[in-house]
């Protein structure tokens, strides 16, 4: 049975990566991967947790009425839902930028 040329393995999806990660551009994406998801992950998780740490420390502020019987408690709870959409919606833009300079960066590797 011969192989077809669809059966050959592309370089593009198997490049050697020990080269690859050799190179200042790949490297350079790395740090910019970086320089988003760790502040990102920072800033989602304190937002996250401030509304436990706001219920138990400061009950009296978060039972604070701010329309009918919502209070700022129901409010920030909501907020976290919008937050995480954001930061979703925030991602995958800024994910597709790193995909398109993944592939030049492969493409210019071959």
């Amino acid at each position: 049975m011969s192989q077809s040329p669809l059966d050959a393995p592309s370089p593009a999806l198997n490049p050697d990566w020990e080269k690859l990660e050799e190179k200042p551009e790949f490297r350079a994406l790395l740090v910019r991967k970086r320089q988003f998801i760790v502040p990102s992950l920072v800033f989602f998780m304190l937002f996250y947790l401030a509304l436990p740490i706001l219920v138990g420390y400061w009950p009296d502020l978060m039972k604070t009425k701010v329309w009918g019987e919502v209070n700022i408690a129901y409010v920030f709870a909501l907020s976290q839902f919008l937050m995480a959409w954001i930061m979703a919606y925030l991602y995958v833009r800024v994910a597709a930028k790193w995909d398109k300079s993944a592939a030049a960066i492969i493409k210019g590797h071959e």
